[in-house]
């Protein structure tokens, strides 16, 4: 991302962004410690840890930032309103997109708030780390991350000395991946932030709260789901998706990745109509959506999609694809910002660094993105022998099967 910017147009945008969030910091002292904080994020330093970014500062030790971090007075809450505000203004589009994941964040010891040995996305096995749950904001203009949970386990939230020792607040309680994830889209939502849609992998996608939010808010979604995922008078997604017959599927592609363009076969048909919320006429439809491999053609991921009536597919394949702008800004906001590279251990300080870090990512994005602009100024087993899928109108539908109809699973 920073080769796409020149140090010359950092200042004054830079500028801009530490002002906007100085007032969070009472004292002057403080002001000049985030700033220095910051400045080492986005600059040349070789590990973004204290020692390194009070060497690039200038300061003789590390105790002033360690400061900062540890038991300064300051909102990392008010910071994160700060920078949705900035993402908004800077990156902000009608037509954009929420993406939740989670990331790990490899750990030594047992004393970091939330560490245990978990699975990790990121390292694909099981490891002993701490989780975050993130958000990031998509649109044509970029994409950046804008909020951010820390996953406690169980085991953690049960012991009351570990808790206090972490400095974890008396008042948090367990809240699920799903919870923190939940309750991060609820902010988004009411925040400045232009959002149309909502995704995620199944992870969150099977979270039938969060669907069920999303539609009383009448926000749309394409989430990632597993193959056994029931719905509504249809019975298993995979059973489905397997009826679908050969010229259901259609090539898109879902993106540009590091190899070129992200091209699969899918398939996708609308649900039967629902009433709206408040007893209109529904506004939106529900989809359920496939993507097969080429070269795997076994490989299937399943989804369902919640969109405004005359969505086209090639727009629930676009939005399905924005997933992995999230895991960019991940690897973006480690390598630039030192999203990982911290080296505290208690709850209050995590949320600290990792909301600096999250703005100085935010930042490169802003700065990136108002480069480009400025150059474009001067890119399955057998079933029912009768198909549910039926052809109207130039799209696909699934008709209910009959002997589904009673005492059917909602969709969950």
């Amino acid at each position: 991302m920073q080769d796409d910017v020149q140090p010359d147009d950092w200042s004054a945008e830079l500028e801009e962004v530490l002002l906007r969030i100085g007032h969070r910091f009472g004292r002057v002292d403080l002001r000049r410690r985030m700033r220095a904080y910051v400045h080492g994020l986005i600059g040349a330093v070789g590990r973004k840890n204290s020692w390194q970014l009070a060497e690039h500062a200038g300061h003789p030790t590390p105790a002033g930032l360690q400061h900062l971090l540890s038991r300064a007075r300051w909102n990392p809450d008010e910071v994160r309103d700060d920078l949705q505000e900035y993402v908004a203004e800077r990156l902000g589009d009608p037509a954009g997109v929420l993406i939740i994941d989670d990331t790990g964040f490899l750990k030594k010891g047992t004393v970091s708030a939330g560490v245990q040995r978990q699975y990790s996305g990121t390292a694909g096995r099981t490891e002993n780390c701490q989780i975050g749950v993130f958000a990031a904001y998509a649109s044509p203009r970029g994409r950046a991350l804008v909020d951010r949970e820390l996953y406690l386990p169980k085991s953690w939230m049960s012991d009351q000395d570990r808790c206090r020792a972490a400095r974890i607040p008396e008042e948090r309680e367990f809240a699920t991946k799903g919870d923190l994830a939940k309750a991060m889209v609820k902010r988004a939502l009411a925040s400045p932030l232009p959002v149309a849609w909502v995704t995620a992998d199944s992870a969150y996608g099977q979270e039938w709260r969060l669907r069920r939010m999303l539609e009383e808010t009448g926000v749309g979604y394409v989430l990632a789901v597993l193959k056994s995922q029931h719905v509504h008078a249809l019975g298993r997604i995979d059973f489905a998706i397997a009826q679908a017959p050969d010229d259901a599927w259609e090539r898109h592609s879902c993106g540009n990745g590091a190899k070129g363009p992200r091209v699969y076969d899918w398939a996708a048909a609308q649900l039967p109509a629902i009433d709206d919320f408040d007893g209109d006429q529904p506004t939106h439809q529900r989809w359920v959506l496939a993507r097969r491999s080429l070269a795997r053609p076994d490989e299937i991921a399943y989804y369902l999609a919640y969109a405004p009536n005359g969505t086209a597919v090639a727009e629930l394949v676009r939005i399905a694809g924005t997933r992995w702008a999230i895991e960019e800004a991940f690897q973006a906001a480690k390598n630039e910002c030192g999203l990982d590279q911290y080296e505290v251990r208690r709850y209050p300080g995590w949320y600290r660094h990792i909301t600096l870090a999250m703005l100085a990512h935010a930042f490169l994005a802003a700065t990136a993105s108002a480069a480009v602009e400025k150059g474009a100024a001067e890119t399955v087993p057998a079933l029912s022998h009768r198909s549910p899928w039926q052809k109207s109108g130039g799209s696909w539908q699934l008709a209910a099967h009959r002997r589904h109809t009673a005492g059917a699973p909602a969709t969950r």
